[in-house]
C-alpha cells in the first residue's frame, strides 16, 4: 500500500479468519482467453478471485479451464453461485465447490431477475442463513438496500457486497449516499460488487470508505485488459487513500489558497 495510506494508520481488511492486503478483488469470467486473465490479474495486485462454480470446469489439470491458470499459492480462489436463481441451486454449488476442494469462503448470489441480474434479496437471505449453518464464511451480493444489509448481517454473513449498479453495465456508482449509509451502519466489512466501468468509478467508490471493490467486466470488455487492470489497481488505492484523508469541504463561495495581507499588498 502507498506511503500516504501507512502515514493515516490504515485498518487491516479482514473478511471472517482472513486479513488480505489488497482490497480489489477481480473475477475470472468473459476475458477472450485465459492468458489475458491471468495476465490482468496479476496486474490488479488482486489476491482473493472468484470463480464461477456453475459455470467453469472445476478439473485442475486441463489447460484449457480457468482453474489451471490460478495458483492457488498466489490467489485466494473464492467460489462464486454466480448464475443461480433459487436459493437451493446457490447452496448446491457452494457445497459442489466446498467438496470439489475449494476452501468455505463463497461469495453469494441469488438472481431474481434476468434482464438486469439484481439479486432476490428473499431468496439471498434464505441461502445465506442455510450456508451459515453448514460453516461457510459467507460474502452476499444484493442490492444497496440498507434494511437487506442488516439482516444479511443478522443473518451471520462475513461481509454485505451491494451494487454500484447492474452487473456489467459499467455505470459506475448510482447511490453513493446508500453505499454510505450501509457503511456506516454494518459491522462486517462492505465489499461493493458490480457495475464498476473504469478507473474514477473505483476512485470515488473506495472514497466513499468501503473496505473493497469487486469488478471483474471492467477489467474483462477493456480494450487492453491488463492495463485497465494496473489502473484499477492504482485507483483503488488513491481512492482508499483519499478517503483516509479526508477531503476538503464543499463551498458555493471561492476562497483564495493564499491568505490576504502579504508582503506586495
Amino acid at each position: 500500500m502507498a506511503a500516504a495510506v501507512e502515514l493515516v494508520k490504515d485498518t487491516p481488511f479482514i473478511i471472517g479468519d482472513r486479513t488480505f492486503r489488497s482490497r480489489l478483488m477481480v473475477g475470472t469470467g468473459k476475458y477472450r482467453d485465459n492468458d489475458t486473465m491471468a495476465q490482468a490479474l496479476d496486474a490488479s495486485g488482486a489476491e482473493i478471485v472468484t470463480v464461477a462454480v456453475r459455470r467453469v470446469n472445476l478439473d485442475r489439470t486441463k489447460e484449457e479451464g480457468i482453474l489451471y491458470h490460478l495458483d492457488p499459492k498466489r490467489f485466494f480462489l473464492l467460489a462464486n453461485t454466480a448464475g443461480c436463481a433459487t436459493a437451493e441451486d446457490a447452496v448446491r454449488y457452494a457445497r459442489l465447490a466446498r467438496e470439489a476442494g475449494f476452501n468455505a469462503f463463497v461469495k453469494l448470489e441469488v438472481i431474481g431477475d434476468q434482464e438486469t441480474l439484481l439479486p432476490d434479496v428473499q431468496g439471498l437471505l434464505q441461502a445465506a442463513a442455510t450456508l451459515v449453518r453448514d460453516g461457510f464464511t459467507v460474502l452476499a451480493y444484493t442490492n444497496e438496500d440498507l434494511v437487506i444489509a442488516l439482516r444479511l448481517e443478522d443473518a451471520g454473513v462475513a461481509a454485505v457486497m451491494p451494487l454500484a449498479s447492474p452487473i456489467g453495465s459499467g455505470l459506475g456508482l448510482l447511490n453513493p449516499y446508500s453505499v454510505r449509509l450501509i457503511k456506516r451502519r454494518l459491522h462486517v466489512p462492505v465489499v461493493v460488487d458490480a457495475g464498476v466501468g473504469t478507473a474514477s468509478d473505483a476512485c470515488i467508490t473506495m472514497e466513499q470508505g468501503v473496505d473493497g471493490l469487486l469488478m471483474n467486466t471492467a477489467l474483462a470488455a477493456a480494450r487492453d485488459p491488463v492495463a485497465m487492470a494496473h489502473a484499477m489497481r492504482l485507483a483503488v488505492e488513491a481512492g482508499r487513500a483519499a478517503f483516509l484523508a479526508g477531503r476538503m469541504p464543499r463551498r458555493e463561495v471561492a476562497v483564495p489558497s493564499s491568505p490576504r495581507g502579504g508582503m506586495l499588498d
